[in-house]
């Protein structure tokens, strides 16, 4: 990539799509689905192995560092949940490579030749011990090119204790087989990239391994899996929460509307039967008077029949 390429790069990075106002590049948005949105979280097996043994070819989604710019940006405001889809799909791609170490495990199980229980147990000592080695002075390596020689000097002492241990191991395994069995490679898968070990590597074959990029390319990307499904595990957990507060909010709220409905519905019931008894009231009032007036009226008359009648 030359100086000009790169220095692009790292203004899409640092700004996003909209550095240049270059319209044709806003046209995909980062929440579009042809976006990788592993490759938005920094996490896409694509990039991670490029240019190893195992280099998967570029993806099938798009990816744009300004788009990452873009993503990185807008999650401060507000949280997308890309991590459950960059979880699913580096589980996919971490299933197939188990699967495919398995494979390798099986074929080597059919075509060495079957030894002991004792004896494998005694190889497996010897691969451990090698491993340990390849890692101990990739790190060394890695310590010394940072310019921490203490630091690589004090790696590299424990690194020959361990070696001391493996020889030790070594003649263990060859003092229980015989001299002709013991020629032979015995192959071993990494756990890690299902790459082949053999039981007689040497320290730079084992460095080389373990400190190569497919080896922690590899890595990398358990760890970022086991990152991501921690945090999609923490944002489900706070989505449920928040999910049941609203829940219970709302319940409160309805409850609080049926005791203000019922309590209306008592008011009302409650004023009808004041308006009933007002009006029962009223009615017996009204006849009372009625009564009352009819009596007077009687009286009066039954006195006006006698007073005519003394008079004639």
């Amino acid at each position: 990539m030359s100086a000009q390429a790169q220095m692009r790069a790292l203004l899409d990075q640092l700004m996003g799509t909209a550095r240049d106002g270059d319209e044709t590049r806003q046209r995909v948005k980062f929440t579009d689905d042809r976006v990788c949105k592993s490759h938005l979280l920094d996490c896409c097996p694509h990039d991670i192995l490029a240019g190893t043994r195992m280099d998967l070819g570029e993806c099938t989604k798009i990816h744009d560092l300004a788009l990452r710019a873009d993503y990185e940006i807008a999650s401060k405001e507000k949280d997308l949940f890309f991590e459950l889809d960059a979880m699913d799909h580096l589980e996919t791609f971490i299933a197939e490579c188990d699967r495919r170490t398995e494979l390798a495990k099986k074929r080597l199980a059919e075509t060495q030749e079957e030894i002991s229980a004792e004896v494998a147990v005694k190889a497996e000592k010897v691969h451990e011990l090698n491993e340990e080695i390849g890692k101990l002075l990739a790190k060394a390596e890695q310590l010394g090119a940072e310019g921490n020689v203490d630091e690589s000097q004090r790696i590299l002492m424990e690194m020959e204790r361990v070696k001391a241990r493996k020889r030790e191991a070594e003649d263990e395994y060859r003092n229980s087989m015989p001299a002709s069995s013991f020629q032979q490679q015995k192959l071993r898968v990494c756990e890690v990239c299902s790459a082949y070990l053999g039981l007689h590597d040497n320290d730079r074959r084992l460095a080389d391994h373990f400190g190569g990029k497919l080896h922690l390319g590899f890595i990398l990307i358990r760890e970022k899996l086991d990152q991501m499904r921690k945090t999609v595990a923490s944002k489900q957990e706070k989505r449920n929460q928040e999910r049941l507060r609203r829940r219970e909010e709302r319940d409160r709220d309805e409850r609080g509307g049926k005791r203000s409905r019922s309590r209306e519905r008592r008011r009302r019931r409650s004023r009808s039967a004041s308006r009933d008894k007002r009006r029962s009231r009223s009615r017996d009032r009204h006849r009372h008077h009625r009564s009352r007036s009819g009596s007077r009226n009687k009286s009066h008359h039954g006195s006006s029949r006698d007073r005519e009648r003394s008079r004639k």
